[in-house]
């Protein structure tokens, strides 16, 4: 950045008039005066204007703008030709901005930027002072707003030697600008996203060695390993071809190190994106006991500990120990006296790692990364791309996470801060001894030995010496605290007829843990029993029905249902719950309980729970708030679709919202509890056919990538329920689903079979929903397998079905992919015509920028493609890119990226191809199934060879015929022939 160009002095303005003037000349040279854009003349004149705006407010002579307009052969007017110019800008300009002195002319008091260069320079040397502080987020986010303000080629369209000497020497520097940003951009872990801008860069710019480096490492980077190699030896070969030199020695550096998998190459190892704009400051922590008392000691050690992080990259302690012994208590109080050496927020979560369901890691990354003020959109769907954003927000901040109930340290680790100044407190039933660094405190929990030895003491030393393996499971259950352990073993020394494994066996079953660690007037839930005893009946019963439900945790809106009360009343009696310490505040407007409170929770529903039909009533209301609130974002998603009528009526209200943004936020916010509730519903069967149709409503939550995996499991668990009850309706929505869900994630075969046994049972039950989506989902697949006859026949089955029901967005969206059959047999016009009457019914029904549409815009951008229409199938496929973005629709974002690869290689342009494809590969990672990423990865290696990037290419589609060769897929015949039609090049490395 040192090399910038040096700008004219920017002085204060001496009104307000001059501060309104503004010039540009990273582009076309232009002015504009309050916004308004003046007439800077013909080219000769503009040429006039830029030289005197690059003298830096120095004089330019007659002469010395004489040689700059023409060089050395002027025409013989050009000094009158001068003072014409000059006159003209002095009459469009403010006064006193053009001046005369000493036969010539300057440009002088300008307001601060008032000019873009002088603007673009500021925030160089302000991105320079960043990066030198170690502050890589802010410097990336001056080099981009720098780089935003080159608006196409400087100095565009103005003539002269002078102005070209510039143009040069300004592209040069936004090229360094570039770099210096792509190199941040990979300090920081950005690596995928970068690859896309680098094909492009290095396809517009094939002998800059720096960018091949950066895409090298890039790719590398990116788990592209043998892609990076062929970097280098098309490189090599095109440097030998067109300057007779072999790379310099920092690409063959790489290369080498490339090729030995040099360890210190791979960090960092994920993508990560820029901290959020605006500094989030999350004050998360549970509030402290206000008594705290004991535990002097460790309390101090730890605070010591944490303390320490200013000066270490991070301090982890780990406090392990279990209900009762008071780890969190002790752990929140630490963290709270610490409070003030991470002023920069708090994080809290509770793992759940005593429970059946332990937290996912990047479910929790996802909470994190919101609290700390990154939106959803810029949250990535896979565990590693969260884990490096994670530690990219925290970088040169001073945070404290405190990680409640951990279930071991595979869990911990994505979660843990990267960065110096930051700490994390552990808690944990488990010692975790693999958690590299950590600081393992041991909170009055016995070590293994001394448990066992506690237990052999009470139930002596034959009993266990023969069933040692079982009494270490039953100590092992207990936790090792000494009050579980004497309960357990004193239980099984009053038992003679019991065995060790007996016990063991009793103490396994987590329902029943709680009921089995009592003896006489000792119990572990003595601590729960007291604060229960002590509710309100209201919020007692709130307590035994929120614990009824299997999600992480509960929204207001969802806890009101279970309850039945207004959300003012509810939130009332969940507040008095935290306040007791049954529940805790896990954001505002959510709550979550501890797994052992939980586990309670239940057990006092079962016990306490009059009628016991209150238990079915509270669940089934809240399957009818989830159910009624995502039919009404599918309605707003999908307008005019008939699917609503037939899904079945809730007797419990949903949430309305007001925009689209509101309602997709609602769903992917809720997905973990709403599947969870599906889930739960299989073993009831007043609530499985209701299950399934949350699944229909719902299935964005598997189309955008968020929540796929537990969509599938609860699609899974109804189709089993279903089973088991002898309900075709309920079976065939879920195996509908189940069919979509696995075409989505590229396993065509499955799809194929889920959707027949759909259609099969949609039939029995005569489910108009099944009868008309299972054919369609079975056209699509067809089409995918090139089964053209087969997908014909499925699609317009569909097509009759749909209209049958007068379900007019179906029938539109049947039309659309009978288009696409059309397309690949040939018929180019009239798959141009079924994608226009598809688009044309879903404007007729005013489905404005919904999903739908996307869709057959998609599919008319195809036909419109092979038409040789591209320009109008460019706008098209642009459009629709447009809509599946607003829609959250991950996968058909990335396929459309794709389609536009295709065209812009249909179009002769290879470069354009291969950014776009390699902006697909980033957008689709990790969904989308391999046959896609095949495909994806053939059109790049087509754009790579277009540009001359050879080697790479062959890469590309030697990774690509792989996969469709293990898939038996009729596309690996085409790859086979691009690889054998690619010119054999010497010294492939």
């Amino acid at each position: 950045m040192d090399g910038g160009p040096r700008v004219p002095e920017q002085r204060r303005p001496s009104s307000s008039t001059e501060a309104a003037l503004r010039f540009s000349v990273l582009g076309p040279v232009r002015a504009w005066r309050e916004g308004q854009p003046l007439s800077t003349g013909s080219p000769q004149q503009r040429a006039l204007l830029a030289a005197l705006l690059l003298r830096e407010g120095r004089t330019a002579t007659a002469a010395e703008l004489i040689d700059a307009l023409w060089g050395p052969e002027p025409p013989s007017q050009a000094l009158a030709a001068v003072r014409t110019y000059a006159s003209r800008l002095r009459k469009i300009l403010d006064p006193g901005v053009l001046v005369s002195e000493s036969g010539g002319y300057a440009v002088r008091g300008l307001g601060e930027g008032a000019l873009d260069l002088a603007v673009v320079q500021e925030l160089a040397g302000e991105a320079e002072k960043a990066r030198g502080a170690g502050d890589l987020g802010r410097a990336r986010e001056l080099l981009g707003r720098a780089l935003s303000r080159w608006d196409g080629e400087a100095l565009a369209g103005v003539p002269g030697p002078y102005a070209d000497a510039h143009r040069v020497r300004l592209d040069e520097w936004r090229l360094q600008l570039l770099e210096s940003r792509l190199d941040m951009d990979l300090e920081q872990g950005c690596h995928a996203e970068v690859v896309s801008e680098l094909t492009a860069l290095t396809a517009a710019h094939p002998l800059r060695e720096r960018l091949r480096e950066l895409l090298m490492l890039a790719l590398y980077r990116s788990g592209r390993q043998a892609e990076a190699l062929a970097v280098y030896a098309d490189t090599r070969r095109l440097l030998s071809e067109e300057l007779g030199v072999d790379p310099r020695p920092g690409l063959r550096d790489l290369q080498q190190r490339i090729l030995q998998a040099d360890p210190a190459l791979a960090e960092p190892s994920s993508p990560a994106a820029e901290a959020p704009a605006v500094l989030v400051r999350p004050a998360q922590l549970p509030a402290t006991v206000p008594d705290f008392t004991g535990r002097t000691a460790c309390a101090a050690e730890l605070g010591e500990v944490l303390a320490s992080a200013e000066g270490r990259v991070m301090a982890v302690s780990a406090l392990a120990g279990i209900g009762g012994v008071g780890k969190t208590t002790l752990a929140v109080h630490v963290a709270h006296q610490a409070r003030s050496a991470f002023p920069d927020g708090q994080l809290y979560v509770d793992l759940q790692g005593a429970g059946a369901r332990a937290a996912e890691p990047e479910t929790v990354l996802g909470s994190f990364l919101r609290a700390l003020g990154t939106p959803d959109s810029a949250i990535p769907d896979a565990l590693d791309d969260r884990a490096a954003l994670y530690r990219s927000v925290l970088d040169g901040r001073r945070v404290l996470v405190l990680l409640d109930n951990a279930k071991d340290a595979a869990q911990v680790r994505p979660l843990l801060p990267g960065t110096e100044g930051c700490a994390a407190l552990i808690t944990s039933r488990v010692r975790m001894v693999d958690l590299a660094g950590a600081h393992l405190v041991d909170l009055d929990v016995m070590s293994p030995e001394e448990a066992l030895q506690l237990f052999t003491r009470i139930v002596g030393t034959e009993r266990v010496a023969a069933e040692r393996e079982a009494a270490l499971d039953v100590v092992a259950a207990c936790g090792f605290l000494p009050l579980a352990i004497r309960i357990a073993a004193s239980r099984l020394a009053a038992r003679r007829t019991w065995t060790v494994s007996v016990l063991a066996a009793k103490l396994a079953d987590e329902r029943r843990r709680l009921d089995e660690l009592q003896a006489g007037d000792l119990a572990v839930k003595a601590t729960f029993e007291l604060g229960y005893g002590q509710l309100e009946p209201a919020q007692a019963r709130a307590f035994r029905l929120l614990g009824l439900a299997d999600g992480p945790d509960i929204s207001l809106a969802a806890a009101a249902a279970v309850l039945d009360l207004a959300a003012e009343d509810t939130e009332d009696l969940l507040e008095a719950l935290v306040d007791t310490s049954l529940l805790e505040s896990a954001a505002p407007g959510r709550y979550r309980f501890h797994d052992l409170v939980r586990l309670y929770a239940r057990a006092c529903a079962e016990r306490d729970e009059k009628p016991p039909s209150e238990r079915e009533a509270a669940m089934s209301r809240l399957l009818d708030f989830y159910l009624a609130t995502a039919a009404g974002v599918y309605a707003i998603e999908r307008p005019g679709e008939r699917v609503l009528d037939h899904l079945i009526r809730s007797t419990y209200p949903g949430l309305s919202f007001a925009d689209r943004d509101r309602a997709l936020d609602w769903l992917f916010t809720e997905a973990s509890g709403l599947l969870a509730a599906v889930q739960q519903a299989g073993g009831a069967t007043g609530r499985l056919r209701r299950a399934a149709d949350l699944l229909v409503a719902a299935v964005d939550l598997g189309e955008s990538g968020i929540g796929a995996r537990q969509y599938v499991q609860a699609a899974t668990a109804v189709i089993s329920a279903a089973q088991q009850h002898g309900d075709a309706y309920a079976e065939g929505r879920a195996r509908l689903m189940h069919s979509h869900l696995l075409g989505v994630s590229g396993q065509f075969a499955e799809s194929a079979r889920e959707a027949g046994e759909a259609l099969r049972l949609g039939l029995a039950a005569g489910d108009p929903v099944v009868c008309a989506q299972a054919p369609n989902q079975q056209g699509i697949i067809a089409l995918y397998n090139v089964r053209h006859t087969e997908a014909e026949q499925h699609l317009t089955q569909a097509l009759a079905a749909f209209r049958a029901d007068g379900n007019t967005p179906g029938e539109a969206s049947a039309l659309c992919n009978l288009s696409r059959v059309h397309l690949a047999t040939g018929r180019t016009e009239s798959a141009v015509s079924l994608a226009r009457q598809g688009i044309t019914i879903y404007e007729r029904d005013d489905s404005g920028m919904a999903l739908r549409l996307a869709n057959g815009k998609y599919a008319l951008g195809l036909a419109l493609t092979s038409a040789g229409e591209t320009r109008l199938a460019l706008e098209t496929l642009t459009d629709a890119l447009t809509m599946f973005q607003d829609a959250r629709q991950q996968l058909w974002h990335g396929m459309t990226l794709f389609r536009i690869a295709e065209l812009h290689l249909s179009d002769h342009s290879p470069a354009q191809a291969a950014a776009c494809a390699e902006q697909a590969l980033a957008v689709l990672h990790g969904i989308g199934g391999e046959w896609r990423r095949a495909n994806i990865l053939t059109a790049l290696g087509r754009g790579l060879h277009g540009i001359g990037q050879t080697d790479r290419a062959k890469v590309c589609w030697q990774e690509a015929l792989s996969v469709f060769e293990a898939s038996d897929s009729p596309e690996a015949a085409d790859v086979r022939r691009l690889l054998e039609s690619a010119p054999v090049r010497q010294g492939m490395s």
